[in-house]
């Protein structure tokens, strides 16, 4: 694994990933690395364990690249930006969103919210149960659409392949690929989703700092 990141480029990439997933071609753009000396770098890392490569559960013809989890745990990033507001957005708003919402809203003083791309006629059950299971602060409203939604100084998080692939990358934006879990409908999909947000949301809490109101 040393051995796998000793190397200029490879550090690159893998500061790139500590925060959220990214497709070969969006890192090729943010590091402006050439494909064919990037496609060597993530076979090293792949090799080495340390980046895992999987299947979007939107377009099928996609892979986006994440730090193996467990490789790296010692591996914090510092404090990378400064934010008014997060938003957290999935295709209908109605499950890994608003989960990821309440999750952040007992973790950070940046405030959160949701929005969807197509969002649903409500709250997912499955989403509410599970928000009383973890006892999160989920009062279920009506899904938003992004558009009504965001705004210009927001981070935004996509939690949903779909969802990222339709805005598409940009510099206020991260992405996280969580499984959707009202594919399966039962409360272990559910249960999994609320873990994998928790522990996403506990890694990039700390170094999200709110912008002063006085000097924006």
């Amino acid at each position: 694994m040393h051995a796998a990141l000793g190397d200029p480029g490879r550090l690159a990439i893998v500061d790139a990933l500590v925060l959220g997933e990214a497709s070969p071609s969006e890192l090729q753009r943010l590091l402006d690395m050439p494909s064919n000396l990037l496609a060597h770098h993530v076979g090293v890392l792949e090799r080495a364990g340390v980046v895992g490569r999987h299947r979007s559960e939107g377009d099928r013809r996609r892979s986006y690249l994440r730090l193996t989890p467990g490789s790296l745990e010692a591996l914090r990033p510092k404090a990378v930006r400064e934010a008014v507001r997060i938003v957290f957005v999935c295709t209908e708003n109605s499950a890994r969103s608003q989960l990821a919402a309440a999750i952040w809203a007992g973790t950070a003083p940046v405030r959160a919210t949701s929005a969807g791309t197509h969002p649903a006629q409500a709250v997912h059950p499955g989403a509410v149960a599970a928000a009383a299971r973890h006892r999160l602060p989920l009062t279920p409203a009506t899904p938003r659409h992004v558009n009504d939604v965001l705004r210009t100084d927001d981070v935004v998080i996509t939690v949903c392949d779909a969802a990222h692939e339709e805005l598409g990358a940009g510099p206020e934006r991260l992405h996280w690929s969580i499984p959707d879990p009202a594919r399966h409908g039962d409360d272990a999909a559910f249960d999994r989703a609320v873990a994998e947000l928790t522990d996403r949301i506990g890694r990039l809490a700390p170094v999200i700092r709110p912008i002063d109101p006085s000097t924006s």
